[in-house]
């Protein structure tokens, strides 16, 4: 369902590569959506939580540092539109997770999805301008 499209590319070799695990992610979790043989899937879904925690904190490491190396003039807009999601992923209640699972899962992918296409689109395209 997730596919990283080249009006995504930014031109920024790292970040382009980092944006497409980022899709590999979102697609692992719309799989787990669709997977109908398992009854629980908390476990699938913390890994993958996690995953994509650790994965998009790194991946906004490297691209704040990219964005610093180059001067970005709206450098602190992103770091602020970062941070929310950083707070965001970082506060989900993995016992609320537990009890409603394919809520959560919902909640996940329209987070992602929002962030996915909104976010490069209007934000990080920019950055390679």
């Amino acid at each position: 369902m997730y596919e990283f499209k080249e009006e995504y590319v930014t031109g920024i070799e790292q970040i382009d590569r980092e944006h497409r695990r980022l899709f590999e992610i979102a697609n692992e979790l719309y799989a787990l959506k669709c997977e109908e043989f398992i009854p629980d899937k908390y476990d699938n879904i913390r890994h993958i939580l996690e995953e994509l925690r650790d994965y998009t904190f790194t991946h906004f490491e490297h691209e704040e540092a990219y964005m610093k190396s180059v001067g970005y003039k709206k450098m602190f807009t992103q770091v602020t539109q970062h941070n929310a999601l950083r707070e965001t992923i970082g506060s989900w209640d993995l016992d609320a997770i537990d009890e409603n699972q394919d809520e959560a899962i919902e909640e996940m992918l329209r987070l992602i999805t929002d962030w996915l296409v909104n976010h490069i689109l209007s934000e990080d395209k920019q950055i390679g301008k």
